[in-house]
């Protein structure tokens, strides 16, 4: 199967997708069976995991504070809604017109799992909401940063999700054997609402790896003014920060470091702020 795991990677790059990624079901076995997708397709063997950009001049208004709606559209709504699901989508019948089955998986929030009743005994509530910071790992994609997002070495944070399913037996890729994150904590500095801890951490180990993080108030950062913003999807879901300044701030750092940078660099200035009241700082 190794032939059409590549010919899957080639349908990928005449895509256009930007990443892709492998794990085999085995390397899920640890993860609670709510967030596992392995509940939704119990007979398959593989997870695909693809990721597209995050251009980074959707990040630029926001960085210059005079327009947020660029992001807010090609880097998150119509990017997940749109462009990373029709490429999904086409993906998905290339394998199925191969003749396997193939699951798509679109990342809601994990917060909105279990919000029904087990249809049999053993099995979980729907729905099964897969875990996608596990997957990136899993599929050798990322790891988990100071932030507590995904980082990967081509973008950073800059990158947009989805999942499939299959029962086509593919191999698993390696597991990340670099380091993007180097705990620098440039973005807990760049918190004006200081919603990331500088002292309490928490840990995850996924297939091996353990991620040191830090603490980090969500609740804070669903009103952040400084670029964030509540999860689109629920509002119960994880706030999505990754135009707020301190992931923007650790796109500067990353990009010193030369992980996704370009001819120019991102910051030229000192970045603007706001307190909790709304009020430049």
């Amino acid at each position: 199967m190794n032939a059409f795991k590549q010919e899957i990677k080639d349908k990928a790059q005449e895509l256009k997708i930007d990443l892709i990624g492998f794990a085999e079901k085995e390397r899920f076995a640890d993860l609670d069976p709510q967030y596992n997708p392995f509940s939704i397709f119990p007979e398959g063997h593989t997870v695909i995991l693809i990721g597209q950009m995050i251009p980074r001049g959707t990040l630029r208004g926001v960085e210059e504070g005079t327009n947020i709606n660029s992001y807010s559209n090609f880097g998150y709504t119509w990017l997940d809604n749109q462009f990373v699901a029709q490429v999904t989508y086409d993906l998905v019948r290339f394998i199925e017109n191969a003749g396997w089955e193939a699951c798509p998986i679109f990342p809601n929030p994990t917060s909105t799992t279990a919000m029904g009743v087990p249809v049999a005994e053993g099995r979980p509530a729907a729905n099964v909401t897969p875990d996608f910071d596990y997957a990136a790992v899993a599929c050798g994609l990322g790891e988990l940063g100071l932030n507590q997002d995904v980082l990967t070495p081509e973008f950073g944070h800059r990158q947009r999700f989805q999942m499939i399913i299959t029962d086509a037996p593919l191999m698993s890729d390696p597991l990340l054997d670099q380091t993007v994150c180097d705990q620098c904590g440039a973005c807990v500095s760049a918190c004006p609402l200081q919603a990331i801890s500088t002292e309490k951490k928490v840990t995850r180990t996924i297939c091996g790896k353990t991620f040191v993080m830090a603490e980090i108030n969500f609740e804070m950062c669903k009103k952040c003014p400084n670029g964030g913003m509540a999860n689109r999807l629920h509002p119960s879901g994880k706030p999505d920060r990754f135009a707020a300044v301190c992931n923007r701030t650790c796109l500067a750092a990353l990009e010193a470091r030369g992980i996704g940078s370009m001819k120019n660099t991102f910051r030229v200035k000192e970045p603007w702020k706001k307190n909790r009241r709304g009020d430049l700082i």
